[in-house]
């Protein structure tokens, strides 16, 4: 299939270029940071707020949009796109979801309309307005179209500060934090797991007009998640390493970050039923993932 990914080259975008590259024939436009050339696809440096788009002109069998985050996004880069485009996929978030309804949320559920303060708050409303904008200018070009809504990513090459800050401190400073009140429930997803989404959504019929949680089947808390890091480090690390018992409070005066929910009020968990009966996903387990990312990380943070 010909494929145009917007974005791609930062984690889940490059980790979904690397898995289908040797599939499919593949043009990657985004701002050029990370170079694409080591996967032999076709890399146009440009921003997709320009809409001089002679150099992505053409038909494509999907784009796979990573990098739409404020309204008028996917209008802009459809309408910028004169070819045929066979299907659309949009990365959102499981994050649109209403907040504070104490449910598991299905792709049913109702979203989050409600003003939310913030650099989150202004994400969350992004992502939702755009799930309507792409019903709304895909069905007018009769375009079908998949919304993938991924939990917490995680794994190799994920530089955001999140599971590498605690690989890295257990790295380097030998410790990791003990948060003796956190008692938060979030939900991860292997970044390859969410690559094979994307994969098996391709000309997918089945998945057209469709979204789908992306999440694995733990449900994890820091106890779970600290506890599952240090069974994947290597002996030699651990046997000279510690728990540091910390408050949340006391973590957010020494600057030890806490990016997961700490808390129950901040706990929102989804259902994954879907993407595994419908698209046949089968997540990977949290501590092979995390095996799998700790030995990614060793070598980055290695002394």
């Amino acid at each position: 299939m010909k494929l145009l990914v917007i974005g791609g080259s930062y984690f889940y975008g490059r980790v979904f270029v690397m898995e289908a590259a040797n599939e499919h024939e593949i043009t990657v436009w985004n701002r050029g940071t990370y170079s694409m050339a080591d996967f032999g696809v076709r890399q146009i440096i440009g921003d997709r707020h320009d809409t001089n788009s002679a150099a992505v002109c053409g038909d494509y069998d999907a784009v796979i949009d990573f990098c739409a985050y404020e309204a008028g996004d996917v209008r802009t880069m459809i309408e910028c796109l004169p070819g045929k485009i066979g299907q659309y996929i949009l990365i959102s978030t499981v994050d649109v979801y209403e907040r504070g309804t104490g449910t598991v949320k299905t792709e049913e559920a109702a979203l989050e309309y409600r003003p939310i303060p913030g650099e989150a708050g202004a994400y969350i409303a992004g992502k939702t307005a755009l799930e309507a904008e792409i019903k709304e200018v895909c069905g007018a070009r009769e375009i079908p179209y998949t919304v993938l809504r991924p939990a917490i990513l995680y794994g190799p090459y994920n530089y955001a500060p999140r599971e590498s800050v605690y690989i890295r401190m257990l790295l380097k400073n030998h410790a990791l934090p003990e948060f003796t009140d956190a008692d938060g429930e979030f939900q991860f997803v292997y970044v390859k797991d969410a690559a094979q989404a994307i994969l098996r959504c391709l000309g997918n019929e089945k998945a057209y007009g469709q979204a789908y949680n992306l999440c694995q089947d733990q449900i994890l808390t820091y106890d779970r998640f600290f506890r599952t890091l240090w069974a994947v480090a290597d002996p030699e690390v651990t046997k000279d390493s510690a728990q540091v018992p910390l408050t949340a409070a006391a973590a957010a005066a020494q600057g030890v970050p806490m990016p997961f929910p700490a808390v129950k009020a901040e706990t929102e968990l989804c259902d994954n039923t879907k993407s595994k009966t419908q698209l046949g996903l089968v997540y990977t387990d949290f501590e092979e993932g995390m095996h799998r990312t700790y030995n990614a990380f060793k070598h980055v943070y290695a002394d």
